[in-house]
């Protein structure tokens, strides 16, 4: 009798737990009500969002394919102000380029003022944020100076400085004088105007550097050092063995940017010495621009623009892939 009862009190707890879990299965299969602030949007509006939230990307999108599109297309015509009619030419301004030894010269130093300028601000950035990176007074204010340089247009800069760099009147001759250096001609000679205007570069953009390389500094794992400390580690072993193999992935950043940007720098130099003394100082970037508007010739200068984004490009896709072999190396640094 009893067990009778217990078996019928069983089926029912069952059939119970059966009814309770149906409602469960079925709200899993069937979705729920819209959320309440969705309730009053119709469903081609839920639908159609997605697709205008890409909207602005689009534009942006369109707005850098376009122009460049459009002068790709120029550079197989021959449009200059003396021919208003351009006839088709294909590839003729690529291979006027290429075998024209002014676009070799003036891509011998591009090639110098783009590693010149990186390496100089790679070297300087790093030692700057070392010695920021002490929590000291002097340290801090230092770190609020720093940007100063960046908040100055370059173009600003370089004219600022070619007028300190005169040999008679310039300051930096009047301040070298006492030390029989004054009356330097620092922009009148080809190796001087491209030294001047690498450390132009360097004045403006080394703080960039250095405060990417003290973001680094301020956010590496401190165990590392703890037990080189601990070991007896001396400076320049922690430096070399720890410090720099996690820091260089912050640096590779700035490299990469300074190394893409001065390779089509235009306004320190042309506000410094307009590609002078001579041809000493044409950069590509310079040597588009006089050939398309001092010269008029439209699809050649156009040319030269498009060889400098292919060489732009090609670095670009060297230095990323650098940085992610050298993110995974960093990665394996025990922490």
């Amino acid at each position: 009798m009893n067990s009778s009862t217990e078996a019928d009190h069983g089926a029912a707890s069952s059939d119970d737990a059966a009814v309770a879990g149906a409602p469960e299965k079925a709200s899993a299969a069937v979705p729920g009500p819209p959320a309440p602030a969705e309730r009053g949007v119709p469903r081609w509006r839920r639908t159609l969002r997605p697709y205008l939230l890409i909207v602005p990307a689009l534009l942006l999108t369109g707005g850098i394919l376009y122009p460049f599109g459009l002068g790709l297309y120029y550079t197989v015509f021959d449009f200059a102000a003396s021919k208003p009619q351009p006839d088709f030419t294909g590839l003729e301004n690529y291979r006027r380029i290429f075998t024209d030894s002014s676009f070799w010269d003036s891509a011998w130093v591009t090639v110098l003022y783009a590693v010149g300028a990186a390496a100089v601000e790679t070297v300087l950035g790093v030692a700057v944020a070392l010695l920021l990176h002490r929590s000291t007074l002097v340290g801090r204010v230092l770190e609020k100076v720093l940007i100063l340089p960046l908040m100055i247009a370059p173009v600003i800069a370089a004219i600022i400085w070619k007028l300190m760099l005169q040999p008679s009147v310039g300051v930096v001759n009047y301040l070298l004088r006492p030390f029989g250096l004054g009356g330097v001609q620092w922009t009148d000679t080809p190796t001087g105007a491209l030294l001047s205007s690498i450390a132009v570069d360097v004045w403006v953009y080394t703080p960039f550097v250095a405060i990417l390389a003290l973001a680094g500094l301020r956010s590496l794992p401190t165990s590392p050092f703890e037990a080189a400390a601990v070991d007896g580690a001396g400076w320049w072993f922690t430096f070399r063995k720890l410090t720099m193999p996690m820091l260089w992935p912050y640096v590779l950043v700035a490299v990469i940017f300074r190394f893409m940007d001065s390779l089509k720098v235009f306004d320190i130099i042309y506000a410094l010495t307009e590609g002078g003394p001579g041809d000493s100082t044409v950069v590509l970037q310079i040597r588009a621009y006089l050939e398309a508007i001092r010269f008029q010739r439209y699809s050649f200068g156009l040319s030269y623009m498009i060889v400098l984004w292919a060489v732009v490009y090609l670095a670009a896709m060297v230095l990323v892939r650098y940085l992610g072999r050298i993110q995974s190396r960093a990665a394996e640094v025990p922490k």
